[in-house]
This record gives structure tokens, C-alpha cells and sequence, in this order.
């Protein structure tokens, strides 16, 4: 299995369900080997044997490559085409980020283009739209990956495809199982040394991620791993639905598997006292254009103009967490508006058990395993139609994430009726209560068996 989060150091709902996914499929007596790119020591391993990519010695050397100039990269080029088969890596300096917008992109390169027309001077060249890749002459014995989502994400992406290359001719398994475009061209790697068969799981897409401004790179991942894959799981007949309508794929290869979530999630409430009895509403989730932050302020500040002592939290990191400060202070609800910034484990549970009600207004969500862990511990929730937990739930209010309006209205009606609320937090835990990653692993267990493993 090859997974680019795993708890306690995750960003979010990928690295639970990684976990999830493990324990069910130990339930069902199937081993599982979890490569990634960083491991920190303090992992639960009851259910996996962990092995961190960064650890792995790679004494053969690879075969020093050719010069070779590489054509700028198009949105219909495949990414094996656009790189080298035998490459190594060599840290440039860059403007581009990670989920960076087309604007956003222009300013930073202006920025650096000043910076440097101060030092030396401009030279205009016709060949500047190529790039020179010339890699050292012989692999290093370990190959350093940091793990997370930093501004080298992409070389990174490529480095522990090398690794896990050389680990597929060292190690015994049956069957590769890689999570989201991260760990895609490593299981293609895998899948290419070892001719065991690939199993992908698409938790999220670009097309999910960043909407009409998909990053052509990692379509292109995406779309190699499809066309690679002898099994794709979807964790939603949603997160399925975006594939068939953005990408090359055969509807065959598709199945379904909902997240689910672990029985030692499902606590008593933490009893955590609240230093001020306003009702507080939580979003929780990455501040990125497909979690829909900007659709809850909106919603805020139509719910403050009835009950003006509400308070809205807003925990999480993202691209779009400047902005969100800034909307909130030109909306007028600065003074109700808390950003916690990025959280995790206990801290998660804390902010859950100190909320009155959870929001998810997701404009493309896949799945949002987050509302679990919400209705576990007794928070009523409201979710957004556009999400594929939406499918398997019942006791959640659900809304569509664009009618702030009717996000609005569904806010006020649970925080002015307590016989509502009540009975969505009982009826919501119980519901989840009967989801079980051990269910879930029968059924990926079954996936494995239709490929040969």
C-alpha cells in the first residue's frame, strides 16, 4: 500500500481514511506493507508494518541519463512522456506552488523576474520555453523525502517513485494499492518491476480540488494512472461521476467503496468545558476553494443578522485563509469569526465537542469523512449535497453549497430548536455507528481477489 498521510501526521480526511482502510483489511486477514515518503516514529502500527520511503537504501546505480531538452508540458501530454525514464532530481528554485492560481502564479514570477533584472541582467531566449534536465551521474544511497505538501511536492512525487521502484524488486506482495495522484506513478513504478496488478484509490481529483482551474500536471498524472489501473476505487458514485466527465476512463475498471469510521473514534464526548456559552459553529477542513469556506461566511453573516451572539469557527489551513480574513472583515462578522489555523488529533476532537453544530459546504467533495467524526461525537451536522457522503447518510441536514441562503436558515432552525439538534446528534452517532472499516475491507478484499491477488 502506498499512501502519502498516515496518523498522527495527516492534513487531512486522506490520512484517516489510509488508516480506516488498514485496520479493515487486517480484519480480514490481509497484510499490509504501508510505504510513505516520511514516517515519524510515533505511528500506530497494529495494522500495517510502516516503512518509510526515506529509510530505504538503494545500493544499485541507476544509469547515468542523457541530456535531454524537454518540451514544455501540455494538458494533453502524458506525464511519462514528459519525463526522462531514468531520472534524478536536482532542487531548482521556483515560484510555482502547489494549487497556485493562474494569478497568483503571474504575480510571484513578475516578483522574481524584478528581483533578478536587480542582480543581473534580463536575457530574452527563444529556447527559455524548454527545459535542460541533467541529472547527477549516480543514484545516492538514500534518497531524503520530507513528506507533506511542501513548494517541492512534484520532485518529491518523482523521488519516492524511485524508491518504491527499487523496493518492488526486494520485497514479497501480492497486490499494489496506491492512494490519490501522489502515489500514482510510484504503484505504475511498482506495478512495471514487479507485473503485480495496480489497484488506484481516488479519494480526491484535481477536478475536485481546483474546479474550472485544474493544474494540467497533475491531470495528467491522474489520467496515467487511470489508463495504468487494472481496478479504480471511488469513495462515491460522486467522486466516480467526476472521473467519467473529466477524464479517459473505463467505466469497467470503476468500483465503489465508502469510507467508513474506526470504532475507537466513536468515544463518549470529551467533556470539554466552554469558556463562553455563545453557540459556536464549526467548518473544519482544508480553506481551499473545494471546501466551500467562502459559502459559510456567507451564511454567517445572514445568521448574525438574527442571532447576533453566534459564533463561527474556522479551523484549518489553506490558499484561501488570507482571503477569508479579509471577507469576514468586509462582511462585518470579524468579531464572531475565529480562525484556529491547522488542527489536529485531540485538538480535533476538543473543537468538535466544543461545537454546536458542524458545517461542511463542500462545492466538490468526494467523500468528507470528516462529517463522521462529527456525528460521532454527537455534533448535528449539515453537509452539502455536492458530496459523496451525502449518499450513505440519513440523519444530516443536507443543502446545495452555493444557496447560502437555505445554509442559513438550516443553521438557525438547529441552534432555536433543541429538540432538532437533539434528536440529529442521537440518531446521527447511531447511524455511524453501524459503518465499520471491517465492511469496508470485505469489500476491497474482493477487488483484490478479481485481479488474481
Amino acid at each position: 500500500m502506498l499512501g502519502w498521510e498516515f496518523p498522527p501526521h495527516i492534513s487531512g480526511g486522506l490520512g484517516t481514511a489510509c488508516a480506516g482502510i488498514s485496520k479493515g483489511l487486517t480484519e480480514n486477514d490481509v497484510e499490509v506493507l504501508f510505504v510513505v515518503p516520511r514516517s515519524f516514529g510515533d505511528e500506530p502500527t497494529e495494522h500495517v508494518e510502516l516503512l518509510s520511503a526515506s529509510n530505504v537504501v538503494l545500493s544499485e546505480k541507476l544509469p547515468r541519463a542523457s541530456r535531454q531538452r524537454v518540451a514544455p508540458f501540455d494538458r494533453g501530454q502524458t506525464f511519462e512522456k514528459a519525463m526522462p525514464k531514468t531520472l534524478e532530481w536536482q532542487a531548482l528554485d521556483s515560484p510555482l506552488r502547489p494549487y497556485m492560481t493562474e494569478h497568483e502564479y503571474a504575480f510571484k514570477l513578475d516578483q522574481v523576474r524584478r528581483a533578478r533584472e536587480a542582480t543581473a541582467p534580463w536575457e530574452a531566449d527563444d529556447s527559455a520555453t524548454t527545459a535542460v534536465l541533467e541529472p547527477p551521474r549516480e543514484l545516492h544511497s538514500k534518497v531524503e523525502l520530507t513528506g507533506g505538501y511542501g513548494p517541492n511536492l512534484l520532485a518529491e512525487v518523482e523521488r519516492y517513485a524511485e524508491v518504491v521502484r527499487a523496493l518492488a524488486t526486494r520485497v514479497e506482495f501480492d497486490v499494489i494499492h496506491a492512494h490519490d495522484w501522489m502515489t500514482f506513478p510510484a504503484g505504475i513504478a511498482a506495478a512495471e518491476a514487479s507485473g503485480k496488478p495496480l489497484i488506484l484509490h481516488v479519494h480526491a481529483s484535481e477536478f475536485d480540488r481546483s474546479g474550472d482551474q485544474p493544474n494540467a500536471g497533475v491531470c495528467a498524472v491522474e489520467q496515467l494512472g487511470l489508463d495504468r489501473a487494472d481496478r479504480v476505487i471511488c469513495v462515491s458514485e460522486f467522486n466516480a461521476d467526476v472521473l467519467r466527465a473529466n477524464y479517459r476512463v473505463d467505466d469497467s475498471k470503476l468500483r465503489i467503496v465508502h469510507n467508513a469510521i474506526t470504532q475507537s473514534e466513536q468515544q463518549e464526548r470529551l467533556k470539554v468545558e466552554k469558556a463562553i456559552d455563545d453557540p459556536i459553529v464549526l467548518f473544519l477542513g482544508r480553506i481551499t476553494y473545494q471546501k466551500g469556506p467562502d459559502y459559510f461566511l456567507e451564511a454567517a453573516a445572514r445568521v448574525l443578522k438574527v442571532m447576533p451572539n453566534v459564533r463561527f469557527v474556522v479551523s484549518g489551513s489553506g490558499d484561501m485563509w488570507p482571503k477569508m480574513v479579509e471577507r469576514a472583515a468586509q462582511l462585518g462578522i470579524s468579531a464572531n469569526t475565529h480562525f484556529t489555523g491547522f488542527l489536529e488529533g485531540a485538538d480535533v476532537e476538543r473543537i468538535f465537542a466544543m461545537a454546536d453544530l458542524y458545517v461542511m459546504p463542500s462545492v466538490s467533495e468526494p467523500f468528507g469523512i470528516s462529517t463522521l467524526e462529527a456525528m460521532a461525537l454527537d455534533v448535528p451536522t449539515i453537509i452539502s449535497r455536492q458530496s459523496g457522503v451525502s449518499e450513505v447518510l440519513e440523519n444530516a441536514l443536507k443543502v446545495d453549497f452555493w444557496d447560502v441562503e437555505d445554509l442559513a436558515n438550516k443553521i438557525l432552525a438547529l441552534l432555536m430548536y433543541p429538540a432538532l439538534t437533539d434528536e440529529l446528534a442521537v440518531s446521527g452517532r447511531q447511524e455511524v455507528e453501524r459503518m465499520s472499516w471491517g465492511e469496508r475491507g470485505r469489500s476491497l478484499k474482493q477487488v483484490y481477489t478479481e485481479v488474481g491477488a
